[in-house]
């Protein structure tokens, strides 16, 4: 089963970061409210900005951990450079 790091934009600009195996699903439950982060109930998710794929649940929370220590900047740099030119 492979796992994925994703990084949501909400609608106020904010960076989240998670990991899951299907990515479509988890968005949507974030964006439900029903499941979830309680981040989102007063940040409501908008687009999946970047996603990465790992072969397995203990790569994908190392990178996970990685990346939720990066500055906003850097965040930014990561998600700007896989989105490719607009």
């Amino acid at each position: 089963m492979l796992w994925f790091v994703y990084i949501l934009e909400t609608t106020s600009g904010k960076f989240y970061t998670g990991i899951t195996t299907d990515v479509e699903r988890r968005f949507n439950e974030h964006a439900s409210g029903k499941k979830g982060a309680k981040f989102f109930r007063s940040n409501r998710p908008k687009r999946v900005v970047h996603i990465e794929e790992y072969e397995n649940r203990s790569l994908a929370s190392k990178r996970e951990w990685e990346i939720k220590q990066l500055s906003r900047k850097e965040k930014e740099h990561l998600v700007y450079s896989s989105m490719g030119p607009s």
